[in-house]
């Protein structure tokens, strides 16, 4: 491979013009295929066959007009006062208008709604009142009849003593007898007020279940209409969320403020904001300071930026036949300028080292491509192969991101190798600033590759505390991660200025945290039931789910064609991502409420929040499967590079103490709140579901760069014969400083994304800036040093018969050094 890239190297540099052309007409190329088949990116994050889509499919099957997604339009007046008239009529003619938007299948009038409601309310408490007057009037009746029947026998006691009995005997029969038939009528009339109880106590029951349910405030100052797509929500098409979206802004309703929800707000997060171009600014910055001028400072910068544009174009030309979630491409820029910038660092500060060392111009290009390249590809490969592995998860967004970022990082490396070795061919020696120019002139030569005396190895006192107070140090960071509950983004983590927030917290202050998240309920019963018996089945049902103690409302929506299955929406009294809505999901779902008629129905569970924790569960389950592939893929890379069985275990062992540590930091501050602040983080709750897995992915990737470029250093300088403790100091010395400031590029890269509105780049931004910060300068630098001066000469161990089996993999070029030596 060497040979190879020494070769592409040579050959670049000798036809730089070529490959200069040659790469910006594959850019204009992708240009072309994402103008001509690019489609709309989705904000909706979904998975196949989980509880939740099984409950939403059998909505659609069998409940006519109820497998469709839902967002809401949330209406306020602007100074609190409860709507006028005139207001209510503005916002009823907006309903109407944006229920005839294409693939919109209703919009519910919520003052309509909430008029049905109270009038329901009004005429089951109308009805109570009328049974307990009946009831009263009964009472009163009967104790009429039993004391005209208690004088009737006085009276009969009476005339018996007096012996006039049989004088009025008829008279005491005909006042016996309209008793008899006043008593009839009474049990008539109670019979028929008995029949009626039940009914009426079902409809109390149902009532006093959907109290907690309202469409329009109590006060009357905001209003919740709630929009029905013909469509599943993740199928919803941009266009119609965006016509719905305008029609709110443009309501113009004076003294009334529109907001639609997150569901239909959703907006795809700029790929270059001014976080991320601070970011670019911060890298040019170190690349400045680190080779000495504007010119090649540049070079690394522009190689990326083109790769990025190259990735990016054209994996969003796949988003036509491929369902892109709007994530998926910013991870893709992400990477691709990180690796971008580093990996053709690596290569022009061997290009500069090589020149003062007296190469010739194109022999050192080929040198540096055939070396510090090798490198580069094996290391970018190792991320390649990391993110390639998140399609084994099973989850299919999750694994189209890894490709994406995948095919970020594969373009980064052909950059590196070939493109870089062009322009470096191209701008000559004044790669070097004109001091160092002038010294080449007059033929000075640096040999920095020697042992020196500052090679001096550290007192192994030292290196004990440095691995022990670092090993503290990152166990102490990651502490917090023993918390962390995974959870996808709602309306509170949107931008304070964005409508899905707004929405968010108009709903949450005027009509409860829970009426954000509400839950589809569906009730299998044992058997259908009669259609006269439905809202018996939906009390009764409706009754044991509303005495779960996090629950808010229970409301009846409807059975099931067949009549073998009954619906609800519940209304919870946490929000979405709250632990109690968490805990409520899963207790419906172990819920078997007993039937009118006997025997236990099955509770399904559907809506936002429960496909949220479905998402999280399934990302959670195949982390650790994940995190053992990739720890597995580490020790085995990392045999094969260093030809040792120590130092990928303390390679991988630390990148397990970075990745944790790096957890624990994105925990303590988006979940927890710890410095929230200072990160924008207004509202902290569950941490990203898929953040843990990708950052396991690319961290790893990344973790094992600077092991190769510093490691590497170390085993060149025993291999030639220093002494253990002694090379590890001259690789760490020889590689630190290219590494450092690859890793701050990096950090700054990342972290221009922590600054991002969208509430999902935020997370992913820093967790892979701390992550990276972390293993660069804690791992890498502090860690790894040290533990390798404690194994010495142990840390170079290999079995005899592993030994013989293992190629010769040669990632730092030695063979190539050898025979082409730098004169």
């Amino acid at each position: 491979m060497a040979e190879l890239l020494y070769r592409i190297g040579r050959f670049a540099a000798r036809r730089h013009w070529s490959v200069i052309g040659a790469w910006l007409a594959i850019l204009a190329v992708t240009a072309v295929t994402y103008v001509s088949f690019a489609g709309a990116l989705s904000s909706n994050i979904t998975l196949p066959d989980t509880p939740t889509t099984r409950v939403s499919q059998q909505l659609e099957e069998d409940f006519e007009g109820a497998g469709g997604g839902n967002g809401a339009i949330v209406a306020e007046t602007t100074d609190g006062s409860a709507f006028t008239s005139e207001q209510e009529e503005a916002l009823s003619d907006l309903f109407d208008r944006l229920a005839e938007v294409d693939g919109v299948a209703d919009v519910t009038d919520p003052f309509e709604t909430q008029q049905q409601v109270d009038d329901s309310a009004r005429q089951v408490a109308d009805g109570q009142e009328r049974i307990e007057d009946g009831r009263a009037q009964l009472r009163t009746a009967q104790q009429q009849i039993d004391a005209g029947r208690d004088a009737l026998a006085e009276q009969r006691r009476q005339a018996r003593e007096d012996g006039t009995l049989a004088g009025i005997s008829a008279q005491l029969q005909d006042a016996e007898q309209q008793l008899d038939e006043g008593q009839a009528e009474l049990d008539r009339q109670r019979a028929r007020l008995e029949e009626q109880a039940p009914q009426l106590e079902v409809g109390v029951t149902l009532s006093e279940l959907s109290s907690g349910y309202r469409t329009v405030s109590e006060d009357g100052s905001a209003a919740v209409s709630n929009v029905v797509f013909d469509d599943p929500i993740n199928e919803v098409t941009t266009e119609t969320k965006t016509e719905i979206e305008e029609m709110a802004a443009d309501a113009g309703i004076e003294g009334v403020e529109v907001h639609p929800s997150q569901e239909i707000a959703q907006t795809v997060p700029s790929i270059l904001g001014p976080g991320e171009v601070a970011g670019v600014v911060i890298a040019a910055i170190v690349l400045f300071v680190m080779l000495g001028t504007v010119l090649g400072a540049a070079l690394p910068l522009v190689t990326a930026l083109l790769g990025v544009g190259v990735a990016s174009l054209a994996s969003l030309s796949f988003s036509g036949i491929v369902q892109f979630v709007s994530v998926t491409p910013v991870l893709g820029v992400m990477l691709g300028l990180a690796v971008g910038i580093d990996y053709s660092l690596f290569i022009i500060n061997r290009h500069r080292r090589q020149l003062k060392q007296g190469a010739d111009l194109h022999e050192s290009i080929g040198l540096a491509n055939g070396t510090s390249g090798n490198a580069v590809v094996f290391a970018g490969v190792t991320v390649i192969v990391a993110l390639l592995a998140l399609n084994v998860t099973g989850v299919d967004f999750l694994g189209l991101m890894g490709t994406v970022g995948a095919v970020a990082v594969l373009v980064a490396i052909l950059m590196a190798v070939t493109l870089t070795p062009a322009v470096l061919s191209l701008v000559g020696t004044r790669i070097l600033s004109r001091r160092e120019r002038e010294r080449l002139a007059a033929g000075e030569r640096t040999h920095d590759e020697q042992i020196t005396e500052r090679d001096r190895p550290m007192s192994t006192m030292r290196a004990c505390w440095v691995l022990g107070f670092g090993i503290a140090a990152l166990l102490a960071v990651a502490a917090p991660a023993t918390q962390m509950r995974l959870g996808l983004p709602d309306g509170s983590t949107q931008a304070p200025e964005s409508a899905g927030y707004q929405a968010y917290e108009v709903q949450a202050e005027k009509f409860g945290d829970g009426a954000n998240g509400p839950l589809l309920v569906v009730a299998d019963l044992p058997s259908a039931v009669a259609e006269d018996d439905v809202v018996r089945e939906q009390a009764a049902i409706g009754s044991e789910i509303g005495q779960l103690w996090s629950v808010e409302a229970v409301v009846p929506i409807g059975a099931s064609q067949d009549r073998e299955s009954l619906a609800f929406q519940v209304v919870p009294y946490g929000a979405p991502s709250s632990e109690s809505t968490e805990e409520l999901v899963r207790d419906l779902r172990e819920l078997t409420p007993e039937t009118a008629a006997g025997g236990e129905a099955t509770l399904g569970v559907a809506g936002n929040a429960s496909a949220n924790i479905d998402i999280s569960e399934q990302l959670a389950d195949v982390l650790p499967t994940y995190l053992v592939l990739v720890v597995g893929l580490s020790l085995l890379i990392l045999v094969l590079v260093f030809r040792s069985i120590l130092v990928p275990l303390t390679a991988t062992l630390g990148f397990v103490l970075s990745l944790l540590a790096a957890f624990g930091g994105i925990t303590a501050i988006f979940q927890i709140g710890f410095l929230a602040d200072l990160f924008g983080v207004h509202a902290p709750g569950p941490v990203l579901s898929f953040l843990p897995i990708i950052a396991t992915g690319i961290l790893f990737g990344l973790a094992m760069d600077y092991q190769l470029f510093l490691v590497s250093g170390m085993r060149e300088a025993y291999a030639h014969g220093a002494p253990a403790r002694v090379a590890v100091q001259h690789g760490l010395h020889a590689g630190r400083s290219v590494v450092t400031a690859a890793a701050i590029i990096m950090i700054s890269v990342f972290a221009g994304f922590i600054f991002s509105h969208d509430a999902t780049i935020k997370p992913i931004g820093f967790g892979l800036a701390f992550g990276v910060l972390l293993d660069a300068f804690v791992v890498r630098m502090l860690l790894i040093p040290a533990a390798m001066h404690l194994l010495g000469e142990k840390a170079w161990w290999l079995p005899r018969w592993l030994d013989r089996i293992l190629p010769d993999v040669d990632v730092e070029g030695a063979k190539l050094e050898r025979s082409h030596p730098v004169h």
